[in-house]
């Protein structure tokens, strides 16, 4: 069922964002070589608690930490180790703050350093195939839309997502419907309506649509070896307009 949200859950959904944004910021300048994952993970801890906000990952669904910090061929999901950041390294953090009952969720990949062509394309891919989603969204439309809009730009550029992550609706629970498919058919799916929130999120594979799990139960990666890239913002549909509201300026 998906849950149109009232102007005071827009506020709060408002709040949880404007945390995360600044929470992205500081995790952002913060990964550079030398640093462990471990403490990209606790530093982003201290800077949600200090907001009076909660960590949206800690505990959900047994997750064991604040962020899902992912590397190089790790998409997603990725536990926060004792592993040092290093030259050449692509990083995807993906977290979320709860703000007075409410979620956000938000992901971006950093190149450290100097990285190769492909790696920037790489990552852009990710960036404009939000974009590309978040371009598609007009009341009245379907969310068979806007996958088909993040789809057709993810195969147009000779990448592939794989089918079992999606985005998804947030409000008072993390992941709510609808579920915002990374590719699909136009004119498909729930209608777009005022008062939604969707989290958009693309994930790039280079080789093929193909995932497997690690053995620690989280870890989504390429099994082929080749890094990947995912991006992910908070959208607010209101007054006939999207807005993004988990900061766009990473």
């Amino acid at each position: 069922m998906i849950i149109i949200k009232s102007k005071i859950e827009i506020e709060k959904i408002k709040k949880a964002c404007q945390i995360l944004a600044e929470i992205k910021t500081i995790v952002f300048d913060f990964i550079r070589p030398g640093v462990s994952l471990k403490e990209i993970d606790s530093v982003a801890f201290k800077e949600i608690k200090k907001r009076g906000g909660k960590p949206a990952f800690l505990g959900q669904y047994g997750f064991p930490n604040t962020c899902c910090i992912s590397v190089n061929n790790e998409l997603i999901h990725g536990i926060p180790s004792d592993y040092i950041v290093k030259e050449g390294d692509i990083v995807k953090i993906d977290t979320g703050v709860i703000y007075d009952g409410y979620y956000s969720d938000s992901a971006f990949t950093k190149g450290v350093g100097k990285i190769t062509k492909k790696d920037e394309e790489l990552i852009q891919v990710a960036k404009d195939a939000f974009y590309a989603g978040f371009n598609a969204i007009k009341v009245g439309k379907r969310i068979g839309d806007i996958s088909y809009a993040i789809g057709s730009l993810i195969k147009k550029r000779g990448y592939y997502t794989p089918d079992e992550y999606t985005g998804h609706g947030i409000g008072k629970d993390l992941h709510e419907d609808p579920y915002v498919y990374n590719d699909g058919l136009p004119n498909t799916g729930p209608l777009i309506r005022n008062g939604m929130v969707i989290c958009i999120e693309p994930m790039i594979l280079q080789k093929s649509k193909n995932v497997m799990v690690k053995d620690d139960g989280w870890t989504v990666v390429d099994p082929y070896g080749f890094n990947t890239s995912h991006y992910e913002q908070t959208v607010l549909i209101d007054n006939d307009q999207a807005y993004i509201l988990s900061g766009d300026n990473i």
